[in-house]
């Protein structure tokens, strides 16, 4: 991907990257304080039930490190170069991942690494009108969740916990961090949730039961979309759309 503006130099990658984003109804990152919260699948269930509504949906997992959106589709298609990159079609979604481009080998970047590369890719996809992009962002607030804060800044973030005491506290600082920020919150969903429990200061858009049928659901869509984690999802899903 393209390097680095000189220190002091106007990217002119940036007012691409906020030219393409501005087509997009709603940009809507998924994000968590900490990783194993079932954030990924979260995100693509969400971006299947908004495209089973009727809504124009795209995915993006930006997971730079462990992209794995792909695994729980079951495929990846492959984007194509037309004025720009164009997303592959993939059950109903454009899709496009860090896996199209870095295949199976590891991505080691450093910090100038990833903005640069995330720019690139926000500036190049040509995502066209859609009404929700869901992002699959990794997990914890690391230089692509800055980029993402200052290039698509009316965003709606979406934050994803467990009932943990470790994992609420850390996601309350992290909700903290991105209003801070000028960001908005959408709201929390809670996974793996057994009993209810109390959310301070932001909204508690829905909780998932632990499911046990899960894991073998992955990668075969129609059988993701039966299990009782996308009943719960599509709960919460009622409750965002509720504004």
């Amino acid at each position: 991907m393209g390097e680095l503006a000189g220190a002091g130099e106007i990217d002119p990658r940036e007012a691409a990257a906020r030219r393409r984003l501005s087509e997009i109804g709603t940009v809507l990152p998924v994000v968590s304080s900490k990783g194993g919260v079932g954030k990924s699948l979260l995100s693509t269930v969400l971006a299947l039930l908004l495209s089973r509504r009727g809504y124009r949906t795209g995915l993006l997992d930006l997971d730079f490190h462990s992209p794995s959106v792909h695994l729980i589709l079951g495929e990846r298609g492959e984007p194509r170069e037309d004025r720009g990159l164009l997303p592959a079609e993939v059950r109903g979604l454009k899709f496009l991942s860090v896996i199209h481009f870095s295949g199976e080998r590891p991505l080691l970047l450093r910090k100038e690494g990833i903005s640069s590369s995330l720019l690139e890719l926000l500036s190049t996809t040509r995502w066209g009108a859609l009404d929700y992009l869901v992002i699959d962002m990794p997990p914890g607030s690391g230089d692509e969740l800055l980029e993402l804060l200052r290039l698509a800044r009316g965003a709606e973030f979406l934050v994803v916990s467990t009932p943990s005491r470790l994992c609420r506290e850390s996601v309350e600082r992290m909700v903290r961090g991105l209003r801070e920020a000028g960001a908005r919150v959408a709201g929390v969903v809670e996974n793996f949730s057994s009993s209810p429990s109390a959310w301070k200061g932001v909204r508690l858009l829905g909780r998932i039961g632990y499911d046990p049928e899960l894991e073998g659901a992955v990668g075969r869509v129609e059988r993701l979309l039966q299990t009782s984690f996308a009943r719960d999802a599509e709960g919460g899903l009622e409750e965002y759309l509720r504004g």
